[in-house]
Order: structure tokens, then C-alpha cells, then sequence
């Protein structure tokens, strides 16, 4: 897909500017993945930590997301003041042709730059939770390599930064999934960093 034109990241400042702004969201999927590719990136790696990788993402987590931030589901910050009016004009049949897209990508390249004592704390973590503070381990849902399942997301290869951030936001509510509440309560941040070091390096 091409890089995106400065006519496109100008319709997509528009379409922040207002909520009545929403019926300029491109109805056609690839222009849609165009005015993604301001956040998420060429090829759905996003250049920016705050914003996650869409390559390789499973297609049922996608096709979630994207209605719930359009039926304004998932009140995060972050999705109230990107998603919302981004997904706001989407239909089903769009939403299920941009997961579509973003599913079949290659996956991001795994990251070298993480610290190898983290790297190993993470997988510990990763591959057997933590008992004694009621942490499951999480590739039961995500699988042994991160690629997710269905309804589960891909979380290998994805940025540490964001991940941590996902991870406090289930901690604290702020993100309502009461599944990833119950696993993460327990958790500190710097076990969260050590998890998302793991995951970065896949």
C-alpha cells in the first residue's frame, strides 16, 4: 500500500477537527487503511510507540475493536480521543475488509534492543505466570508465541511502550475488560515491562 498523500492526512486532520466531521471518513477499506496509516503505519508498523502494530493482527480482535470503538464500547482515553470518530462512519462490511487487510500483513520484526535479564524475567512470566500473586501465565490465551487466537490479539512483536500501557490501563480500569483485570491486578510495573520486553522480542 502507498505511503499516505498529503491530501489524505489533511482529510484526516478534518475528521478530528468535529464530530460532524465523521462523514469524511473514506468509505472505501483501502482508503480507510491510508488515513490508518497516519497512526499505525505503512504496512500497519507503527513508526510510534503510543500507537500499536496492526500487521498480523488476528482478524476476529480487529473486527472487535473497531465496532467497539464505534458503538463507543471501549472508553479508554486513547480510544475516545483517536477511535471514536475515526470508526465512527465505519460499516460492518468495512470494518470486516480493513481487519481482513491488516490480519494478512507479515508481522512486525522482533525488537533486539531489549535487555536480556528482562527478556528472560518476561518469559517466566509469560510462560508461567506468577503463582503466588494469582498472575496466569498468558500465553494460555495468547498463545506459546504471542500470535493470539480469534477474539485473543496477537501480542508478539508489538511496541513495549504500548503494551505497558495496555497493561496499566486493565490494571487500573481505565480500559473495562474485566478478564485481563483479574490477570494483571497483581502485577507491578516493572513485571509489566519485563512481559512486554519478552513479547517484543518474538
Amino acid at each position: 500500500m502507498k505511503s499516505i498523500a498529503a491530501s489524505s492526512l489533511a482529510g484526516l486532520l478534518l475528521v478530528g477537527a468535529s464530530a460532524t466531521a465523521q462523514t469524511s471518513v473514506p468509505s472505501e477499506p483501502d482508503m480507510v487503511a491510508d488515513t490508518c496509516s497516519v497512526c499505525h503505519g505503512d504496512d500497519g508498523i507503527s513508526p510510534r510507540a503510543q500507537f500499536p502494530n496492526l500487521a498480523a493482527q488476528t482478524k476476529d480482535y480487529l473486527d472487535t475493536q473497531l465496532k467497539n470503538f464505534r458503538n463507543h464500547m471501549r472508553a479508554d482515553p486513547d480510544a475516545k480521543t483517536y477511535m471514536w470518530r475515526m470508526a465512527g462512519a465505519l460499516s460492518n462490511a468495512t470494518i470486516g475488509e480493513i481487519a481482513e487487510y491488516y490480519s494478512a500483513l507479515p508481522p512486525p520484526k522482533n525488537s533486539t534492543g531489549e535487555s536480556p535479564a528482562q527478556v528472560a524475567a518476561g518469559k517466566e512470566i509469560y510462560e508461567h505466570g506468577i503463582a503466588s500473586e494469582n498472575v496466569p501465565a498468558c500465553g494460555a490465551c495468547h498463545g506459546d508465541a504471542g500470535a493470539g487466537n480469534a477474539a485473543f490479539p496477537r501480542i508478539a512483536g508489538q511496541h513495549p511502550e504500548y503494551l505497558v500501557a495496555q497493561l496499566q490501563a486493565f490494571r487500573s480500569k481505565a480500559r473495562d475488560n474485566a478478564i485481563m483485570y483479574a490477570n494483571v491486578q497483581q502485577m507491578t510495573d516493572d513485571q509489566m515491562r519485563d512481559v512486554a520486553a519478552y513479547l517484543a522480542s518474538l
